[in-house]
């Protein structure tokens, strides 16, 4: 599983460096280097803010994702249309080379803000990548959306 919050940079050209820790853990927990980055899914802000990063997906898990969303259930049409268009068409398979670096496309960088300082964000099965001032924003949101029922908190051990 992917855990802990890498800050780095990115240059002009795309070029970052995958943290090692995650390096390892593609291949130690899900048995591939290779990867997919794509859109993620866009946070509303409200009032009409939407902020957005990227994701990376393990090789496997990204085939899993595809298949949950050709069987998805409970869809619309807009819906999986928004979806194909937002995060299954942008979709590109990658790999870090041998000193850990990776070029992130411009469509990709350009939807995410992605400038100079990024972080590299540990979600479980999937990375999350945001620019700083865009990570800031969704912070900021998600620590008024953080669930204040102790019930609810409690539920989850913490």
């Amino acid at each position: 599983m992917f855990r802990g919050i890498y800050e780095t940079t990115i240059d002009a050209k795309g070029r970052t460096s995958l943290p090692a820790r995650f390096r390892d853990v593609l291949v130690e927990s899900f048995g591939d280097e290779r990867f997919f980055v794509t859109n993620s899914v866009p946070v509303d802000l409200g009032g009409g803010c939407y902020s957005s990063g990227l994701l990376i997906f393990p090789y496997q898990e990204w085939f899993l994702f595809e298949e949950t969303f050709l069987n998805g259930k409970g869809l619309t049409s807009a819906q999986r249309n928004s979806i194909m268009r937002t995060i299954v068409a942008p979709a590109v398979e990658c790999s870090a080379d041998k000193l850990g670096r990776v070029l992130v496309p411009p469509h990709l960088r350009k939807n995410a803000v992605l400038e100079r300082e990024i972080l590299f964000v540990g979600a479980m099965k999937k990375v999350e990548i945001w620019s700083q001032a865009e990570w800031e924003k969704v912070r900021a949101h998600d620590m008024k959306a953080f669930p204040s029922d102790s019930e609810a908190v409690a539920e989850l051990g913490l």
